[in-house]
Formats: structure tokens, C-alpha cells, sequence
């Protein structure tokens, strides 16, 4: 059913940039860091920051509004989810991912150029490094959040060799490994991610039992199988039908006979109608991207027993922003 829609909130959504570009400009100035430690002028809070006092207090009481920060006699502190989330040194910190959606901006700004042409826009460059490290490390954070959750609901009981295709830092492998003792895995991504992933590994003391291995999934062979459980988190959207279609057959060919895939992603409704946050980052991928975009699940499914696989199921587990999870045997 369509939703109704007043003029408030129609004006409400056309300048929700407002508040996602005042959010992004606290996290890249450091704010929410810069007043961790409680109540702080905003003349201190300039200061700290090298900024233009007159417009840091502009920042700063916009972000007050949006329930950010709490303001009392002039001074500033963050609100809770502040403290938890924006402060670079809390365990929960999602500045990173947020770095990214900033990164993103020019080219939403030009979305209906996109539409007209059916191509990507261009878009300001922040530098390649600091755009991977802000895509990266955003991504590692959602993962570390989502991945014990996923690992307590995906058995994997009884598998011993998990390929992690495309997985970055391997944050998933290593929420799976901690969960299934008997369980090794390969980390199957770019060269450029390899050191971090390494690192990130090796922290989580697993670096015996997860591996990995260099390579474009999309032109090269996966080395390192058989395998008896693959996990594609976030594979499909960044590639045109065809090329899914590639990439799921090349994963079912290294899996033993019996295996389980999984494909998590954000999964639309068959009539593409919806979940919202799927369909709208559809339009991210055009954005970005000459061939991604969101799929259905009736599509995955498609895809998935094209390339052979059996028992083809939704698995009932549901992430933040509408990502599911399709699994099958082979």
C-alpha cells in the first residue's frame, strides 16, 4: 500500500541531506571526539578544532536539534549514541561507514543525470586511499556488529572449510570460525585487502585456521577448495545479472557435493516494490556502478538453481537495513 504523504513530510525528506551532511561534517572534524570527555564551550570546541567559531556554533547547535549533543549554560556533551557510536575511541564507533555515505553525496546530487543516461556520474575524489580506508573499515565495523549475531543463527556445525568470497577483512570467517571449532576458511578478496585482513585475523588469534588467497572472483578461478560452506556477503549488487550469474557458478563448482552457500545481501521483494533501504541503494549502485543493483529474491533463487544448487530457502535471519540471507545446498 502506497504511504501517505503530507507536505511536512514530503519538505521533511527533500532536506534530509541537512542532517546527514551535518552529521558527516561532525565526524569529519572530529567533533564528537573532540568533546568526549564532557561538558565543553564551544569556544573550546573551536578552538580544539582549528574551526571558525561562529560557524562551529552553528554546527554544534544543529547537531543539539538533531539530539546529537546536549547544550546546557553554552556548553556541550554528547548525547549517549554520541558517545557510543561517533567517539573514535569506543569499541562501537561507526565513523568509518558514515566517512563513506559523505563520499557519496556528489554523486546522489546528480541522480537524475544518472537516470537519464543510465550511467554512472562522476564524482569529487577524496583520494583513493581515503576513500578504501573510509569503505573498508566502515565495512569491517557493520560486519563486527552483524557478524556474531549471523554466526549464532547460520549453523555451520559439522563443516571444516568456509570460503569467504570477497570478504575483506574476513569479519564474517573470523564470527564463524570462533563459533565452529572444527572450522577453517579461506578469505578470497583483492590484493589491496590483504594486509588488513592479515592483521585482523591474527588478532582475533585465528590465523591458523583462516588463509588468504589474492584474486578478482570475477575473472579468476577460486584457489583454496574444495570447500563445504561459501559465505557471499554483499557480492551480487556490485555486478550486472550475467556476472552474478558467473560468480554463483564458479562458487557452486568449488564446493563439494553437499556443500552450503549462502548469499547475503539486500534482498528485494519479488515485485521489486520494496524493502525501502534495498530499492534506494538499487539507485546507489547506478550511481556507482555501470551494472549493479539490488536483487529479488525470486531473482537469487533463479540464479542459485541455475548453477545446480538444491533445497533453495530464505533463511529467516534479517539485518539491519532489510539484508537477508538465501541459502541452498549443492
Amino acid at each position: 500500500m502506497a504511504a501517505t504523504w503530507t507536505i511536512g513530510e514530503l519538505l521533511g525528506t527533500s532536506s534530509a541531506y541537512w542532517r546527514g551532511c551535518a552529521l558527516q561534517a561532525g565526524v569529519r572534524l572530529g567533533l564528537f571526539s573532540s568533546i568526549a570527555a564532557g561538558f565543553t564551550t564551544g569556544e573550546q570546541i573551536s578552538e580544539n578544532l582549528n574551526t571558525d567559531p561562529r560557524a562551529t556554533g552553528l554546527l554544534l547547535d544543529g547537531l543539539t536539534g538533531m539530539g546529537l549533543l546536549i547544550k546546557e549554560d553554552g556548553s556541550y556533551v554528547n548525547s549517549v549514541a554520541a558517545d557510543d557510536f561517533l567517539v573514535k575511541q569506543s569499541t562501537n564507533y561507526i565513523g568509518h561507514i558514515i566517512l563513506h555515505h559523505h563520499h557519496l553525496v556528489d554523486g546522489w546530487a546528480q541522480l537524475d543525470q544518472a537516470v537519464r543516461t543510465g550511467q554512472p556520474v562522476d564524482k569529487r575524489s577524496y583520494g583513493e586511499d581515503v576513500e578504501r580506508e573510509s569503505f573498508l573499515m566502515g565495512m569491517f565495523n557493520l560486519a563486527m556488529a552483524n557478524g556474531p549475531k549471523v554466526a549464532a543463527e547460520v549453523d555451520l556445525s559439522g563443516r571444516t572449510r568456509l570460503l569467504d568470497l570477497g570478504g575483506g577483512p574476513g569479519t564474517y570467517a573470523i564470527h564463524f570460525c570462533l563459533k565452529n571449532p572444527t572450522l577453517s576458511a579461506v578469505i578470497f578478496d583483492r590484493s589491496t585487502t590483504e594486509p588488513f585482513a592479515r592483521s585482523t585475523v591474527e588478532k582475533f588469534g585465528l590465523t591458523e585456521r583462516i588463509d588468504f588467497n589474492s584474486g578478482d572472483f570475477t575473472t579468476d578461478d577460486l584457489s583454496g577448495g574444495p570447500y563445504d560452506a561459501a559465505w557471499l556477503s554483499h557480492i551480487l549488487h556490485s555486478s550486472g545479472e550475467e556476472m552474478c550469474q558467473q560468480i554463483i557458478d564458479k562458487t557452486v563448482a568449488a564446493m563439494e557435493p553437499g556443500g552450503l552457500i549462502l548469499i547475503h545481501d539486500f534482498i528485494l521483494e519479488n515485485d521489486k516494490s520494496g524493502p525501502e533501504f534495498p530499492a534506494l541503494f538499487g539507485l546507489n549502485m547506478l550511481l556507482n556502478n555501470p551494472a549493479g543493483r539490488s536483487y529479488s529474491e525470486s531473482e537469487i533463487i533463479e540464479m542459485l538453481c541455475q548453477a545446480g544448487a538444491k533445497e533453495v530457502q530464505r533463511h529467516p535471519w534479517k539485518g539491519p537495513n532489510d539484508s537477508g540471507i538465501i541459502c541452498a545446498t549443492v
